[in-house]
């Protein structure tokens, strides 16, 4: 029995017996309520479109939980989502030792490194034809793990490269985590560069890999915009179309572009489509997650400005206006105090979003009221 495996199991027949039928369930409303508007809960956006296709084209059950090991989010193949319900392997089950004994999620949350469980591993019977690979998601701003990503099926369809998958998977929530760029050590010494490609296209346009920045020309920087807004991948004639328009460029001159940036990144540029293979977070993704989301505040906080003003790349035209007129339509529509004095920083003469948030305001006190007032009357001179 590996060491891992036998500690375990003492810590299970600590607190529970191998025949619990299924995972505790934790309070429905207080499990939604910490995963609303959560961290987590905006990276498990930005990326589950890829989670459920994973779990789809391999008869996976998925879940992500918090750092009590409580699941706040899973999603299952046909198969394995009946499976899992039946032993609580939902949102709100708590499958920490002591709720249920050894499994991969409790054994990656307590020692904060990816664990592998098969079959008779674990230590409740109800989970014995299973097999579960996890692997802890960190805390940008922390370096601490803050929940565990796991994918879990039958023993029978256990894969060498399972436990590299939730690896992966743990690092692509990682990366779409909002942070600053940077972890931070837990020991307080030098920052770590932040994993993968971030990019900052709103109001100005940075390009980071690994925490080191790339030196880009604006051309090079919207063909990897492009990229990275479509991980699915583009053609040699989507991707110019998308550049260039019917501006008359030659195949060979995004070509020469693209190969550029390959070296850039490190070779993590795929062709035949043309395709990211790194880790990519962007803070127009983040902003239009905050807005699906309802959360107004965050994503004007996110929102440093039009993308890329003065592109002219046709594609990249279209969603900066369609990222600013989302953000603005939310505004209109919640229009709190806090957030349209930000906003109105990055945007002093859309006189109407004041009006409307002064309008609602009406005679309340507000502390960001004066502030609105005298936004409005500078926009008028």
């Amino acid at each position: 029995m590996r060491p891992e495996i036998l500690r375990s199991w003492e810590l299970s027949q600590q607190a529970v017996t191998p025949d619990v039928s299924s995972a505790p369930l934790a309070d429905e409303s207080d499990t939604a309520e910490v995963w609303r508007g959560s961290p987590l809960q905006h990276a498990v956006a930005a990326v589950e479109d890829e989670l459920r296709r994973t779990a789809e084209d391999g008869d996976l059950v998925i879940a992500v939980t918090d750092a009590d090991t409580r699941i706040l989010w899973t999603y299952g193949g046909r198969v394995m989502r009946r499976k899992a319900e039946t032993v609580n392997f939902v949102a709100g089950g708590r499958w920490d030792e002591a709720s249920v004994g050894t499994n991969a999620l409790a054994i990656a949350m307590r020692q904060g490194t990816p664990s592998m469980v098969f079959s008779a591993e674990h230590y409740a019977s109800i989970v014995h034809n299973w097999v579960c690979w996890a692997a802890p998601v960190i805390d940008p701003a922390s370096g601490q793990p803050i929940g565990v990503l796991d994918l879990s099926t039958t023993w029978d369809r256990s894969h060498p490269i399972g436990l590299a998958t939730a690896r992966m998977m743990a690092r692509m929530i990682e990366t779409a985590m909002p942070r600053s760029g940077w972890y931070a050590d837990p020991a307080g010494e030098a920052p770590q560069p932040a994993p993968g490609l971030t990019m900052t296209l709103l109001g100005t346009a940075e390009s980071w890999l690994d925490g080191q920045r790339l030196l880009l020309n604006r051309r090079q920087t919207e063909i990897l915009a492009l990229l990275a807004l479509h991980p699915e991948g583009l053609s040699l004639e989507q991707l110019h179309a998308l550049v260039y328009g019917d501006q008359a460029v030659t195949f060979s001159t995004l070509k020469a572009e693209v190969s550029h940036l390959r070296s850039a990144v490190g070779g993590q540029l795929a062709s035949r489509p043309y395709r990211l293979l790194l880790p990519v977070a962007t803070d127009v993704d983040q902003v239009l997650t905050l807005l699906r989301h309802g959360d107004v505040g965050a994503a004007v906080a996110a929102y440093g400005g039009d993308l890329l003003p003065g592109t002219n790349s046709p594609a990249l035209t279209e969603l900066a206006d369609y990222v600013a007129v989302a953000l603005r339509e939310a505004l209109l529509a919640d229009p709190r105090p806090d957030a349209v004095l930000a906003y109105s920083e990055r945007a002093p003469y859309d006189i109407e979003v004041v009006e409307v948030c002064l309008a609602a305001l009406g005679e309340h006190a507000h502390p960001a009221k004066p502030l609105l007032k005298g936004r409005l009357a500078a926009a008028r001179t």
